[in-house]
């Protein structure tokens, strides 16, 4: 039973995404940032219980970038529509994860079964959009000061690493299903 654990901490972070959103979209900055703190922690806690102790499936493969994308699009949205973040830096966030849905729907139908293993890169990606909400859900909390350096440095590099990832699984993955359709009779 415990195998399925990961799982289910996943789904209960999906499960986050309606009272992240709300919390945001009502202001409730300190209530947000805890439910964005326990979301980014409960996806640290799961990736390391899947691989801990070997209970990784093709499942939570699938559903733990999932919930990741819920949340974080979810997230930057609703900062977006609060005008706590930039709009053109939420529809950058969301255009990638649209090219990379696509790209997997296209693949599947196209070439065969996708493996949803994210890349070091991507994960990368996921980390620093994390820390890019936490860090502005605490700005907004006023708990610390606005550093607008700070500001501009999360941005851009929340910027590079979106592009980044985007442009390397564009890369990855058609190169992946050119090879796969030179390979078959």
């Amino acid at each position: 039973m415990l195998r399925h654990l990961p799982n289910l901490i996943t789904l209960l972070r999906i499960a986050l995404v309606v009272p992240l959103c709300l919390l945001i979209l009502d202001r409730q900055w300190p209530q947000a940032l805890a439910v964005a703190f326990i979301a980014g922690a409960s996806d640290a806690l799961d990736g390391f219980l899947a691989k801990h102790f070997g209970w990784q499936s093709w499942l939570g493969g699938m559903l733990d970038p999932l919930a990741d994308k819920l949340l974080l699009t979810a997230a930057f949205v609703t900062l977006a529509l609060v005008a706590a973040i930039p709009a053109w830096l939420t529809v950058l966030i969301v255009a990638r994860d649209l090219v990379i849905v696509v790209g997997a729907i296209g693949y599947h139908a196209l070439i065969g079964r996708f493996d949803a293993a994210p890349t070091r890169l991507s994960k990368w990606t996921t980390v620093v959009q994390i820390a890019f909400v936490l860090y502005t859900l605490l700005r907004l909390t006023q708990w610390i000061a606005q550093v607008p350096e700070l500001d501009a440095a999360l941005v851009a590099l929340t910027v590079a690493l979106t592009l980044a990832s985007g442009l390397h699984y564009v890369i990855v993955w058609g190169q992946r299903a050119i090879m796969q359709r030179r390979s078959r009779p």
